[in-house]
């Protein structure tokens, strides 16, 4: 319960602690890419401040999510507060979501309506390529936190900042286009940005659904839990394994096979065994649920 409690602890730490540098990046990345926008008269570059934008939002709703996801079991949450990690995933890749169809949306307008695409200043390719670099930096300091810690949602995060990171390459790319003449570059660079920020949306969204409603873990980790169940000292067989996902953690629900010979006390000792094995083995399980079934040796 100790080492439990320790992970935990330094999961929120971590989490905390690389979201607030995300923040502070962001912020400034944010401010210097809108004035520069507005300044060089460039829709790619005000599309990613835009993008940098979502990204704080995203960062402060990932602190939030933190915070209470570890608090413990209450009265109206009999399994804690985990899934306030999932629910946090299904927020960010709604605001991808939203955000990728407004940029679409004044990107068209422009491409419409060519003779209103002005030159695009110099100072915005330098403004993007020095968020290209930020961003790119950001993505692999947080991913590298989120693998340590084993959190989907750093995860989700982290990837949210290297779309930023690939959106800026292309908006460089497109502010180069419009400074040696083809102007039409800058808005369709800004409409690239867009499809990519709401296709992440849509994979982080479509996921995060899913796991709340009861997604089942992947494969591996089903066979590795059930072979920890079946290596039990004592125990016949299994049947009827289940598993759903909680946040980060997984709630596994199985049926016991003992002798039925045995008597009550015994089968209940097999299974609480059984439940401790599964707990003690993988660190990622919640709780698992046994019903015990009477059953003839083989």
């Amino acid at each position: 319960m100790h080492n439990d409690q320790t992970a935990s602890a330094e999961k929120q730490a971590a989490a905390k602690r690389s979201t607030w540098i995300s923040v502070v990046v962001n912020v400034v990345l944010t401010a210097i890419q809108l004035v520069a926008g507005v300044f060089a008269h460039s829709q790619a570059l005000i599309a990613d401040a835009i993008h940098s934008l979502s990204d704080l939002i995203a960062d402060f709703v990932v602190l939030f999510a933190n915070h209470h996801s570890q608090k413990d079991a209450d009265a109206d949450h009999h399994y804690g507060h985990q899934r306030y990690e999932n629910a946090a995933s299904l927020v960010l890749g709604t605001l991808l979501l939203v955000v990728g169809a407004g940029m679409l949306w004044s990107a068209l307008g422009k491409i419409q309506h060519p003779e209103s695409i002005a030159p695009v200043k110099s100072i915005a390719l330098w403004v993007a390529l020095a968020a290209l670099l930020s961003k790119e930096l950001l993505f692999r300091y947080m991913l590298a936190v989120a693998e340590r810690v084993r959190s989907s949602m750093l995860v989700a995060n982290a990837w949210h900042a290297r779309s930023d990171a690939a959106s800026s390459l292309v908006v460089a790319l497109g502010i180069g286009g419009n400074m040696l003449g083809y102007h039409f570059l800058d808005p369709i660079a800004a409409m690239i940005v867009g499809l990519m920020v709401g296709k992440m949306g849509w994979r982080f969204a479509w996921d995060a659904m899913h796991d709340l409603m009861d997604r089942a873990v992947d494969e591996a980790t089903i066979s590795s839990i059930e072979q920890t169940l079946r290596e039990t000292p004592q125990l016949l067989g299994i049947h009827a394994l289940k598993t759903r996902k909680m946040g980060d953690l997984i709630l596994v629900d199985v049926h016991l096979e003992v002798d039925r010979t045995m008597s009550v006390e015994q089968g209940h000792d097999i299974a609480v065994l059984a439940r401790q094995r599964v707990l003690s083995q993988h660190a990622d399980v919640l709780n698992v649920m046994t019903h015990v079934d009477p059953a003839d040796k083989k």
